[in-house]
């Protein structure tokens, strides 16, 4: 069984990952046929894409009663974006990752308070409904103010410049966009499944597997197209993508999966242990970023040493 459900665990990640790859581009395609702007484009099809995962395996999760699986799932993530992805990215980046547009250094506040909120809010040991309401209207509130000028928008995707616009592209890119999500369901339903039988076999908690396990799985894809991007001087899509995938997870997918299900965590200590190396890469985050106005590659190192240091530091803790 342990075969069985390590396989079907590795075969749903990649599942993720190539679901992944496919509404991407599918999304793009429809936005070109929209005339979607540059900012636009970066964020709905970036962010909101490398939540899918989150939000599937969390709606999933709550539905089969282990709604502390997405609370590890997303506090590992969150913890990965901010060191290891960024890091990553800045060091294969030539000139470090910039980050002078005034959308990002606000949206930089935004972000450490949607990552402060879950952590805050789970000192008692339970995400309520309530303050899963709480985390989607903090949402809302960033969208609202996200999409309330123009000017966020006044570049045009350089992408689009020659690339002749197509209905019969974008009508296939839109039936692709729902074969993916078909797909998320099914790699998440996988992903739960096995994750609940590693917590039984080892004797873990479940919000444990979803802190090491399923968050690194999940950020796999936003590793992958971070560096990417860095490699190919899109500084901007790699700041925008890591932000809008720590928003996201963090208010809106725990908001959902605490509505359905309250999340209440066991494995604390591990909890703790990620929530003071979090708030440590908040910290240091927001520090780069204000200060230079970039993430250089010596601070990348540092913000990659922070992500170690927690691995290090979790083998040790009971």
């Amino acid at each position: 069984m342990l075969i069985f459900y390590s396989f079907v665990f590795i075969i749903s990640c990649i599942i993720f990952y190539f679901s992944g790859e496919l509404i991407v581009k599918s999304l793009i395609k429809v936005a070109r046929y929209l005339g979607w702007k540059e900012f636009a484009l970066s964020f709905i099809v970036m962010a909101f894409v490398a939540s899918f995962p989150n939000l599937f395996v969390g709606i999933s999760a709550a539905l089969h009663g282990v709604s502390e699986l997405s609370f590890g799932d997303v506090i590992g993530g969150n913890l990965i974006d901010l060191t290891l992805s960024i890091g990553l990215a800045a060091i294969f980046a030539k000139k470090g990752i910039p980050a002078k547009s005034r959308t990002v250094q606000t949206t930089l506040f935004f972000t450490i308070i949607a990552v402060a909120l879950p952590l805050i809010l789970t000192f008692d040991r339970v995400l309520s409904r309530t303050d899963g309401v709480l985390l989607i209207i903090f949402f809302l509130f960033y969208i609202v103010w996200l999409f309330s000028k123009k000017e966020r928008f006044s570049k045009t995707c350089e992408q689009t410049n020659n690339v002749t616009k197509s209905f019969q592209g974008s009508f296939f890119g839109l039936f692709k966009i729902v074969l993916a999500l078909i797909m998320f369901v099914i790699a998440s339903e996988g992903i739960v499944r096995s994750a609940k039988f590693f917590a039984t076999t080892f004797d873990l908690p479940i919000v444990l597997i979803g802190l090491f396990i399923v968050g690194l799985g999940n950020c796999l894809p936003e590793i992958f197209f971070a560096i990417s991007s860095a490699k190919n001087n899109y500084g901007w899509m790699v700041l925008g993508d890591l932000m809008g995938a720590v928003v996201a997870p963090a208010t809106l997918v725990l908001g959902v999966v605490a509505i359905i299900s309250p999340i209440h965590i066991n494995g604390f200590n591990h909890i703790a242990l990620a929530r003071i190396f979090t708030f440590l890469a908040i910290i240091f985050f927001f520090l780069f970023i204000k200060n230079d106005q970039k993430i250089s590659k010596r601070e990348s190192v540092f913000l990659l040493l922070i992500y170690v240091a927690f691995i290090i530091s979790a083998i040790f803790i009971k």
